[in-house]
Parts: structure tokens; sequence; C-alpha cells
């Protein structure tokens, strides 16, 4: 469509910036649409399903593979920050997944987390035999509530590990499928059991990490034994005293190791993650001088940290109170199992805390990420029910930013927000400014427990898992310094095939994989639906109506605009008032001549033209065309039925047609503008 324009130049209206109005073609203005389009998908495209997958291969290719050699398959956690975990393992008719977890850095509009996708789970369901889990974390259990079912096979863990997965399953918002019953099996890492599961025997060996019952698994397979070590540290002394089983992993490495897949989230970091006892002291110091109330920010899940701050308190004759519907959920395991030691009357309901005296109370909380409707965050806003923060409260971040996940910016305008309102805040990262001792330190290894791990191991072959490629890279060149070849490492993607015989290591293809999306709810949303609200916040929405008699192809009413997050009309009026004029031409010159479908096409590409020759955007566009008129309504044949005897109404003319459809439209209308003040 290219209705003729006079050639009297327009301002350029104020909204859309000063100066005259650009030359543009049409041909620039679509290529910038286009573009903005490509924008979206792609910020979008970071977590495709498998089925939009560019990777994603023939169904069979790479997939059925009787031969007698072990197949090792990232769905997830082998890119990025290491998220979503969740590997495959397979040996001719049998198959185990190791982890199930969530990836709760996705940034998408309307999105919670993400979850692997389980296209290839569903090619080879008949192999599965087990899920088996090394830790507690969202990251490695939180996709067990949308996967597990399909399959229904056991789940495999710790105590403490199965009671995580258990919680998780109570707390999901939606109900199970019908038929679906939970069945897990209880392994004891510190006995060294070993169960058989199809063509493998299973073991779980006591790690060190920021949650309790943390262990790495061991399976041995016909081809050969693999270690994974789950998420680990090595620290001498843990509140707990459950240290990492060493002696365990070193008779292993004696006996022989075919595969270690390790963790890689911090290999860039070097020297030793310091013992988790080094912060004991600095709660207790903190405490003797706090002039009122306390309140710790920390993750739910790290019972150790919270028994710390419980001692302390026990310590200063403070009561407790726990805050945050998961902070709740988790102590009430720990406690019913026995990780945590509670003292008779220490714990006080949240909503008592604000009769009792400032100087007696701390408040455990959910909220150190400074994530959005946390407790923490409520109070600090004045929303939460029971607590407000004010003037000489003390804060304690016992935490630091998850790597990965961009939770820095959220944390520091926390941070400011408590400190406008006279808070003392004591944060791990400025904790030597601050005449304190550390309050955090990490659940993982560094440099120098990675190498041990290798050293313990011994494997023959090396695959760094769960972290970004980068942190993987560091972890080969490790492992090549500890004497691992080159040739017996490989740092795969998620779908890689790692196929495993005795005596070679290859990638050969890939499995359909990817990412799928969850919405608050806990309900799956589509990746068309993501990449239009991403194009909708980076670009909004005009949405065009245009009534037109159908006779004459002019129009019955000025064209109704209506815009959402692309400009304020009402600040626009040059804008809309050359807007209109263009749209009038475009009906007066192409309505008649084309069918009613290549019009709409046409006026969609048209307004899209000058709105970017206006406004250098390129909104969605959504064109909506009443036709009016051409029509007579028919009456019913009277053939002597009920109504006979009574004269039928007389038909209509075509102008009373016409007339009342216009009427319609014209109440329609008026409802439609009058329910929101920013449409014109």
């Amino acid at each position: 469509m290219n209705p003729k324009r006079t050639n009297q130049p327009r301002r350029k209206p104020d909204a859309a910036g000063s100066g005259p109005i650009r030359n543009v073609s049409r041909g620039a203005a679509m290529r910038a649409q286009k573009q903005a389009v490509s924008d979206a998908n792609k910020k979008a495209n970071q977590y495709q399903p498998a089925s939009a997958s560019p990777t994603e291969r023939p169904k069979r290719a790479n997939v059925i593979d009787d031969r007698p050699q072990l197949k090792i398959i990232g769905l997830g956690g082998m890119d990025g920050g290491g998220s979503k975990n969740m590997m495959v393992i397979e040996y001719q008719n049998d198959a185990i997944v190791i982890d199930c977890g969530n990836d709760l850095g996705v940034d998408l509009p309307g999105i919670n987390y993400g979850i692997a996708d389980t296209t290839y789970l569903d090619q080879i369901k008949s192999k599965l035999r087990a899920f088996v889990i090394s830790h507690g974390h969202l990251d490695h259990i939180g996709a067990l509530p949308h996967i597990l079912p399909k399959y229904n096979v056991p789940v495999y863990g710790s105590r403490f590990t199965i009671g995580r997965v258990e919680e998780i399953f109570q707390n999901f918002g939606l109900p199970m499928p019908e038929g679906f019953e939970l069945k897990t099996v209880i392994m004891n890492e510190d006995t060294h059991e070993r169960l058989k599961v199809g063509e493998f025997f299973v073991e779980l060996i006591r790690v060190t990490h920021a949650i309790p019952g943390s262990t790495a698994i061991v399976i041995d397979s016909p081809v050969g034994r693999m270690i994974n070590t789950g998420d680990f540290r090595l620290d001498p002394n843990p509140l707990d005293h459950e240290r990492t089983d060493v002696a365990r992993l070193e008779e292993l490495g004696k006996e022989g190791v075919l595969v270690l897949m390790s963790e890689s989230t911090t290999t860039e970091r070097p020297g030793r993650t310091p013992s988790e006892s080094t912060i004991e002291q600095s709660f207790v110091n903190i405490m003797d001088k706090a002039p009122g109330r306390i309140f710790v920010a920390i993750f739910s899940t790290n019972v150790n940290r919270i028994q710390m701050i419980v001692n302390a308190a026990v310590h200063h004759n403070r009561k407790v109170a726990l805050d945050g519907r998961s902070m709740i959920s988790t102590l009430e395991m720990a406690v019913r199992n026995g990780f945590m030691k509670i003292p008779k009357g220490t714990f006080v309901p949240i909503a008592s805390v604000p009769s009792l005296k400032d100087e007696d109370v701390v408040v455990v909380c959910t909220g150190g990420q400074g994530e959005p409707n946390s407790a923490l965050q409520r109070m600090s806003m004045g929303d939460h029910k029971h607590v407000h923060l004010k003037d000489q409260d003390t804060v304690i971040l016992s935490s630091t930013p998850i790597p990965e996940t961009g939770n820095d910016a959220l944390i520091g305008v926390m941070v400011d927000d408590l400190m406008r309102k006279g808070v003392h805040v004591f944060r791990h990262e400025t904790y030597l400014i601050d005449n304190n001792g550390p309050l955090h330190v990490s659940g993982h290894a560094s440099m120098d427990e990675y190498a041990d791990m290798i050293n313990m191991v011994k494997p023959k072959y090396f695959i760094p898992i769960w972290g970004p490629y980068r942190s993987k890279k560091r972890h080969i060149d490790i492992a090549i310094e500890h004497g691992i070849p080159r040739a017996n490492c490989v740092n795969a993607e998620n779908g890689d095939v790692i196929n495993i015989t005795p005596e070679k290591i290859s990638v050969n293809g890939q499995v359909p994989h990817g990412t799928i999306l969850v919405d608050q709810t806990g309900a799956i949303v589509s990746s068309i639906v993501v990449k239009d609200r991403v194009l909708l916040a980076e670009e909004g929405l005009v949405a065009v109506v245009l009534t037109v008699d159908k006779k004459t192809g002019q129009l019955l009413t000025s064209p109704d605009i209506i815009s959402r997050g692309f400009i304020y009309m009402k600040d626009s009026e040059d804008l809309m008032n050359a807007f209109r004029a263009e749209l009038r031409r475009a009906v007066t010159q192409r309505f008649k001549r084309v069918d009613l479908d290549r019009f709409k096409a046409e006026l969609k590409d048209y307004v899209t033209h000058f709105l970017y020759e206006q406004t250098q955007r390129s909104p969605i566009v959504i064109p909506v065309v009443n036709v009016i008129g051409g029509r007579t309504e028919k009456q019913p044949a009277n053939n002597g039925g009920t109504n006979a005897g009574t004269q039928a109404p007389a038909p209509k003319s075509p102008e009373e047609v016409a007339l009342d459809q216009q009427r319609r439209f014209a109440q329609m209308r008026q409802r439609l503008l009058n329910q929101d003040a920013r449409v014109d």
C-alpha cells in the first residue's frame, strides 16, 4: 500500500522527537520491524524448548544405539551458571537420571523459572529406572513435580534430600496426574550401601555443601565406574561435623574410576574455600553490640548456618522467629528428622515479634538475594503483616549474590532502602570495613579442592559439569595439570551425547534439548507467548480500528487508535492527527481495490512504515476492520405455524440496516473507549 501524500513537509510531533521527520523508505521500516522481532526472539530463544531448538535432529538420529557402550547426556546444567541440572546415564536398555532441577535465573516477562525439556526422556521412557538426586537445592530438585509424574519411577537420595523432595511435592500448587504416587528410596550415605537399579549399582558418598544430606553419586555400570560429585567443598570443620568422606573417595580411586563428572561452579576461585566454622563467632559479635532487633536473611536450606544463628541467639537470651514459607517448611522438616537441635522455648511466632522487647528477638527470614516479595523485602517496604523495619534495627545478609543471576542489583537496591530507614546493615562483602568477621562461606570448592578431588579419584576420563563453559574449561586445565590427558577430557554442552568405552571417550551428535518456561502458578508458558511479551516490553502495541462502509469504501467514523507501551497519545496530538489523516487516505485508495484479508495485511505494513518514519520505533501493529452495510436481514417465512394470523414485520431497507449497524458499533466503541483513560 502506498497512498500518495502531499509534498508539504510535516513537522515531526514532539512526542516522537525534535527536528524534521526522517525520509524513511518502506523497506527500511520493514527491516526495522524485523530487527525488533529478531531481538525479541534472541532474548527469548535463550530458553527454547527442544521442538524449537536449531540443534534438533530427526527423531531417531543419535537416539537408538544398542552397542555395548555407555552414554552420558546432560539435558541441563552444562551451560550458564549450572542451573536446571539434569543428566542421563544410559546403557543399552537401562537409564537413570541424575538430578532434576530448575533455573531460577530466567529473566523474561512473567516467567518464574525454567526446567529442562524432556523430549529425549519421552523417547527412552521404557528405559528409565530411577531418578537419583545428589542434594536438595532447587537447581537439583525443583523440576521434579513437573517431570517425575510423566515417568513415575522411584527417586533415590539421602534422608534429608528425600525430605526436601517430599516437601516440594507437598507445596507444589498444581494437582498431580491421576494415578501418580511419589515413590522414594532413602539411602544411607555413611554405610556405603549399593543398590541395584537396572544394569547399574548406585552408591551415595557424603560430601560437605551448603545443605545437609549432600552426596556424590557413584554409578557402577557394565562399562565401568562413574562418579558424579554433586556440589561439594572439602570443609575440614563443618558445624555438623559431616565432612566429605575423603577416605571412601580415595578407596574408590584405588579400585579404579572410569569417569569423574565434577561440578565446576567456582573453578576460577584460587586457593581453598574457608571453613563454615570461621563465621560462627561473627554472629555472636554482632549480637553483642546490636542495639535492637536483629534480622538475619539467609537461604532457607542452609540448616547448619541457621543452627549457628539459633546458638548465638540462645547465648544472648533472645527468642527466634522464623519468616518465609520456604524457611518454615524446611526448618520443620529439618527438626522433625533430627538435623537441628533447638532448645525448648526458643522459637516464637512471627506475629508475636511486635509485642517483644527489641533486644529480646532475632528474626531469621528469607530475602538475602533481594527477591521481590521475600520476607525481608516486604518488611523493608512496610508491606509485612506483622513486622516493619525501623531505625536502629540490625539486618545481617548472610549470603552473597548467586553467580550468573544478576542479583547484585536487587540486593543493592534493597540495602539502599534499608539504610534510608536507619537500619544497620551487615554484609559479607563489607565485613572488613565493618570491623566484623566474615558472614558467609561458599558451599562450593575452590581450585585447590577441585584438584584434590581429581587426585583422590584418579579417573581415566574427566567431564566437568554444572557450570558455564568458561568455568568448565578452567576445570579441564586443572585436570590436565594433575595428570589427565587432554584427549580424555570433554567439555560438553547440553544435549551432547558422550559415548564411553573402556578405551575411548567421544561426543557423537546431540539429542533434543532445551528449556521449558514456567510461570508463578506452576503452569507451562509457550515460547511464542514469551516472545510476544518481550516485543511488547521493548516496542509496545498499537491497535487501529476502522469502520468502513462496504458499498462506498469510506470510513463511517474517525479511526480509533489504541496505544499500549508505545506513546501517550494525549501528549502526541500532532502525531495522532497526521496518523488519522493517513489512515483515511489508505482506506480511500485501497479498500475497494483488494479483498479484505489483503487490505488488512497492507494496512499493517503501512502503519508500521508510518510509525517508524515518525518515531523510529516498531510496535506490534494490530489492524481491526469493521465492514458495515451491503446486506439485508432475511425474515423467516410464515408457514402457518404458531404465529399464523400475525403479521410479519416489514423487512428493513438497506439504509435502515446500515443505520442499525452503525448505532450498535457506536455503542460498542463507546464502551471500549470508556475502559481506559489512555485511549484517545
